[in-house]
């Protein structure tokens, strides 16, 4: 079974998931973490909660904000765990397309194909419109 985990800075992974519920509905085996929001609670102590739920036959993906950030930094001591995968600067394309995909597809697959559609939705819109104004008319 695949599992997710969102950890960012703040309150942010609480908003994707507001964003997800909108618009998949609720979605089961997604965990939170939301650093520096509580200073009794450390990332490790976080993360091991949540790696308690996870068994060994289950492959987790780690969503984390910032590549380079204190999440991710601390994150990284679980990358090399088996079953686990870690992907920094996240966006909403990118979850969905994950979350969505079929689990009988391979986990490095998946992300690959996540990674390239997600990028995709990165756009300057206002390029595009200017391009499309400038366009020939047939």
């Amino acid at each position: 079974m695949r599992k997710f985990l969102i950890a960012t800075h703040g309150t942010f992974a609480k908003g994707i998931q507001s964003s997800l519920d909108i618009i998949i509905g609720h979605t089961e085996n997604v965990f939170l973490i939301q650093a520096y929001i509580d200073e009794n609670k450390s990332i490790e102590d976080e993360v091991d909660a949540v790696l308690k739920q996870v068994s060994d036959n289950d492959e987790l993906i780690i969503f984390t904000d910032i590549l380079g950030g204190s999440i991710t930094n601390q994150i990284l001591q679980y990358a090399m765990r088996q079953n686990v995968y870690v992907i920094s600067g996240f966006n909403l394309p990118l979850l969905l397309d994950i979350l969505l995909a079929d689990q009988e597809t391979p986990v490095n697959e998946v992300i690959e194909t996540g990674i390239s559609n997600a990028k995709e939705q990165m756009v300057f819109v206002n390029n595009l419109i200017t391009a499309k104004k400038n366009e020939p008319n047939d």
